[in-house]
């Protein structure tokens, strides 16, 4: 998950799309046959297993080692145990590149065999999983910008021979188990030619690598729905197998509220934001936005005033919007009328990303039954669509599991149509 879509929000989603949609979704047109069976229905992601990096700074471009920081959540050989079974048949997992290209040849080996055993691990714990190279916005080299914004980017054939590598290496596990996602969330504009160029350019070093691996492939627009809406199959049909994917986090008014790694004032201090609209007040949720900014002690008054006014602004289009079920179905909606126009089986398509920040309990009495409703509403909706989903996230504030006790949190459980394991 990056910041890219998150950061467009109130100039897209919010001007324009909270409007109710009733229309029903179109008549599934005949699906292509699919070029393979996949353990990929119901998954999660596995953030930070690979990534938290320990980057040395500027003008460095390398890593310590161990490149990934010793405190990270890392799931156990039990833990994938019982994620199997809750239900949950596969795992997405994101891997930073960065440590892997900074690396000399023997580092690079001793991180492979780091992932071959963590792929290994998942497979034995029968779940499927599909590796996602996830670059870091945040790392000041190996960054997105630096790898995939174009073909022509300083280290773009650093990383799409690092894709090749990976598919090689993948292609040597059980066949419908594994899956190679080459990036996550690329940053370009939703019909942009220069993402067209930067995907078909990776998909074919994982073909040379392996000619049966299925590979996962996106749309622009930090895969939101409107990039793979704008996302033409025709041209990748020279990869199959391949699957699609997309992210869903709207309304982010909703799921990113209180996100600390937003850039925008009005994230940082949103919260008690109810999901639907209908289960809250605006004054309440004002009033809440209000008392986090009372305890900010470290933005000017002035820039507290802009951030408020900005905030009551959207707030008041989400609640006279009043977003619900129709909402998530209106969007999701999209991915389906896609695939159908294309004649693309909805099975192919993967909700790869969709959640929902835990919101501050110091100023909301009972978040949980709000996120709740809310992931129940967008996995119920992607899967009356047909189409497998990931959550985000195992771990962190927007996850399923706790860290530290390793408990299952019974009510993300439940809404993920899980059970909790004995």
């Amino acid at each position: 998950m990056t910041g890219w879509s998150r950061r467009r929000l109130l100039r897209t989603a919010l001007s324009t799309a909270l409007v109710p949609a009733t229309a029903a979704l179109s008549s599934a047109s005949p699906a292509l046959a699919a070029t393979g069976e996949w353990r990929f229905r119901r998954g999660v992601n596995a953030w930070p297993w690979f990534a938290l990096t320990r980057e040395f700074p500027a003008p460095r471009t390398d890593y310590d080692w161990p490149p990934f920081q010793s405190q990270r959540p890392v799931p156990t050989p039990d833990d994938l145990r019982r994620l199997r079974r809750t239900g949950l048949d596969f795992v997405r997992l994101p891997v930073d590149p960065g440590p892997f290209l900074a690396a000399d040849a023997a580092t690079r080996a001793k991180l492979l065999a780091m992932l071959d055993d963590a792929v290994a691990a998942v497979i034995d714990a029968d779940l499927g999983i599909i590796v996602n190279v996830q670059a870091n916005g945040a790392t000041h080299y190996w960054n997105p910008d630096r790898m995939v914004s174009s073909t022509a980017a300083p280290e773009f054939e650093a990383y799409r021979a690092l894709v090749g590598t990976l598919a090689n290496r993948l292609q040597r596990f059980p066949s419908g188990m594994v899956a190679l996602e080459p990036v996550n969330e690329p940053p370009q504009s939703c019909s942009s030619n220069v993402w067209s160029n930067v995907q078909a350019a990776l998909l074919a070093a994982a073909r040379a690598s392996s000619q049966t691996l299925p590979l996962v492939v996106t749309g622009g627009c930090g895969s939101m729905v409107s990039g793979l809406a704008a996302l033409d199959p025709e041209p990748l049909a020279a990869f199959e197998p391949i699957l699609f994917t997309f992210h869903f986090y709207e309304p982010y008014l909703f799921s990113h509220q209180g996100a600390p790694w937003m850039r925008e004032p009005v994230y940082r201090a949103l919260n008690n934001v109810p999901w639907p609209a209908s289960a809250g007040l605006l004054e309440r949720t004002l009033a809440s936005v209000r008392a986090r900014m009372a305890g900010d002690t470290e933005t000017s008054e002035a820039d507290k005033q802009a951030a408020y006014a900005e905030t009551e602004r959207v707030l008041k289009v989400y609640f006279d919007a009043r977003p619900d079920r129709w909402f998530v179905d209106k969007y999701i909606g999209q991915a389906r009328d896609w695939a159908d126009s294309h004649g693309i089986a909805p099975t192919r398509v993967i909700m790869g990303e969709f959640g929902a920040l835990r919101t501050d309990a110091r100023y909301v009495a009972a978040p949980n039954p709000d996120r709740a409703r809310y992931i129940a509403d967008v996995r119920q909706s992607a899967e009356a669509s047909g189409f497998p989903w990931a959550f985000w996230d195992l771990f962190d504030g927007m996850g399923m599991m706790d860290d530290k006790t390793r408990s299952l949190d019974p009510a993300m459980v439940d809404a993920l149509g899980l059970r909790m394991p004995e």
